[in-house]
């Protein structure tokens, strides 16, 4: 079923190798739920809804496209969700929120069935791509070291470092210290190792209690929160959410297909410059996001922590089968990773080193021409400084077009970038 002959592997390589992607992405059971939890909703929702989403997503990616690829909620979508979108607007419930989500899931199944999402991922320039990928990781880490303590608000300065005396904030630097010192080693699953020891230290210094046991069945306390698809577009109509649907959509787009083409080139799965099955494996990404957004958690999206399992060995669906099923039985454990996520320290560390991975897209910046690294600098600065991912993509697709009518290179822009510049500028000028 999965060729293993065909891509030189064996079932015990490809099942090693979906143990270790697993170690380096369980993290978002305990993460996402805390991000989320910020806007309202349930942990045990969020909890129940990550899981189910990610394991839709990679059954689909290991079945129908046979891929070493997992998916799961995004990191940095879930902050956008959690704080641009519902924090930041007191009239929009998480449940509203929730509505986009799912229409830029259908939206997003549909173009992955077209020719025009590859038109439209060409269209947009890669320095604008490197650019959302760094600010998305800066505004992530901030998050991290806010949720920690270690950044405080200052009345003067707007952020001053924290009391680092507070037991808090050293079990915070503790645990970032010690997760550094196992990824520097490569040990696989680093992060989650290091949430294991920062937990274990917490609960030796009391800082951490079981108050409610480790094991109970699943539970979704608010149900299927989006069941009619006409009620959700009625929400975005509603409220307006256009910006917020194409913000979704367009960070999930990328991101997807950048970490699907990068984790195939590391397992030597493309064709030249073609990824084959490359419209059944984004099927499995909108597909699990849309179906995420009806029990409760946001956008989903190809991991990069894959290529860990594909460094392993991992060349088939079936490392994606194991990871899928090894996610279905931390659904278990929900009472353990609420008690767990109810202390910063042990989870905020990993917001802190997976921006940091993410700033890496700097690197690829062209800072020689202005034109083509203002805008993208605009992004990165913005998106911490504004508590808003979107405003930040906003302001690059702006300044982008701008700056190339400047230089005498206009026609070096795509004609979408120019429809998006435009939708950007009414949106944050006329609509807010």
């Amino acid at each position: 079923m999965f060729n293993l002959a065909e891509n030189n592997t064996n079932v015990k390589t490809e099942i090693t190798a979906g143990i270790t992607t697993f170690l380096t992405m369980v993290y978002i059971v305990v993460v996402n739920p805390i991000i989320l939890s910020d806007a309202g909703v349930p942990f045990d929702q969020v909890f129940t809804a990550t899981i189910i989403a990610t394991i839709i997503g990679t059954l689909w990616m290991a079945l129908s496209a046979n891929y070493p690829i997992a998916i799961a909620p995004g990191m940095g979508l879930n902050a956008y969700f959690a704080y641009s979108v519902v924090g930041a607007n007191e009239n929009i419930s998480y449940t509203t929120a929730f509505s986009a989500v799912f229409v830029a899931g259908i939206i997003f199944v549909i173009l992955s069935l077209t020719p025009f999402r590859k038109k439209l991922i060409e269209a947009i320039p890669n320095n604008l791509k490197y650019g959302i990928t760094a600010g998305i990781g800066l505004f992530i880490a901030f998050i991290g070291l806010r949720l920690t303590g270690i950044v405080t608000a200052d009345p003067s300065n707007l952020v001053a470092l924290g009391d680092l005396s507070s037991p808090s904030v050293l079990l915070a630097i503790v645990g970032l210290a010690v997760t550094l010192v196992l990824m520097s080693m490569k040990l696989p699953g680093a992060l989650f190792i290091g949430m294991i020891i920062t937990g274990l230290i917490a609960f030796f210094t009391g800082q951490l209690e079981f108050k409610e046991g480790f094991v109970s069945l699943p539970s979704l306390p608010e149900g299927i929160i989006i069941s009619n698809p006409f009620t959700a577009i009625g929400d975005v109509v509603t409220y307006g959410l256009y910006a917020v649907v194409f913000s979704f959509l367009m960070v999930t787009i990328f991101d997807t297909t950048g970490t699907m083409i990068g984790v195939a080139h590391q397992a030597g799965l493309m064709k030249g410059n073609e990824l084959p099955r490359a419209r059944t494996a984004l099927l499995a990404d909108s597909a699990a996001t849309t179906v995420g957004a009806m029990f409760g958690t946001s956008p989903t999206s190809a991991y990069i922590e894959s290529s860990a399992g594909v460094a392993a060995g991992g060349r088939t669906g079936l490392t994606s089968l194991t990871v899928a099923v090894l996610f279905g039985v931390t659904l278990l454990f929900s009472p353990l990773i609420g008690a767990v996520s109810g202390i910063s320290a042990i989870t905020a560390p990993a917001l802190i080193i997976v921006g940091s991975l993410m700033m890496g897209a700097v690197t690829q910046i062209n800072w020689k021409e202005l034109d083509e690294a203002f805008p993208a600098f605009l992004v990165i600065l913005t998106m911490p400084l504004t508590s808003s991912i979107a405003t930040g993509i906003a302001l690059g697709f702006i300044a982008y077009p701008l700056m190339k009518i400047a230089s005498g290179k206009w026609k070096d822009v795509h004609i979408f970038v120019y429809i998006f510049a435009v939708l950007f500028f009414i949106q944050l000028v006329f609509i807010g």
